[in-house]
């Protein structure tokens, strides 16, 4: 009588285990990033109101030295935030968000300058708490309803 084999040897299991080890050392890694910069997006969102105000008080005014915190719509400036974002200020249009240690404490810098038609914004990508240089942004800024380029 012929003993038939059932199930799988002890080598076959393990080279499972070792595919699998190997999958999650790359995975995790890239779930983390990809939270952080899930969380980051809040602190972009952030910024839209000040954005908006801005481009308001630059048609107003038609420069960009009055359109600071607390200037006609421009939020004021604020700091010990809730959430992810630490703190936001507006000063001559420059608009700085600054994230929680959960983001780092990245830093999303808009700065604005007189287009052709209205103000073209641009994002601050050099320094080291930059959320380009740490990988939580895109270097091009998104799209939004808050005049002028992204």
């Amino acid at each position: 009588m012929v003993k038939v084999q059932k199930g799988f040897t002890l080598i076959e299991l393990m080279i499972v285990i070792a595919i699998i080890g190997i999958l999650a050392a790359v995975a995790v890694p890239q779930y983390g990033q990809y939270t952080k910069r899930a969380k980051f997006a809040d602190v972009i969102t952030q910024t839209a109101a000040a954005k908006t105000a801005v481009n308001l008080c630059f048609q107003e005014e038609n420069t960009l030295d009055n359109c600071t915190n607390g200037y006609g719509t421009i939020p004021d400036d604020f700091t010990g935030g809730t959430g992810n974002v630490a703190s936001l200020t507006t000063l001559k249009g420059v608009i700085t968000a600054t994230g929680t240690p959960k983001v780092d404490s990245a830093v999303y810098k808009i700065t604005p300058t007189k287009g052709t038609h209205g103000l073209t914004w641009t994002l601050d990508h050099d320094s080291a708490t930059s959320c380009v240089t740490l990988g939580l942004c895109k270097p091009t800024l998104p799209k939004t309803a808050g005049g002028g380029n992204p």
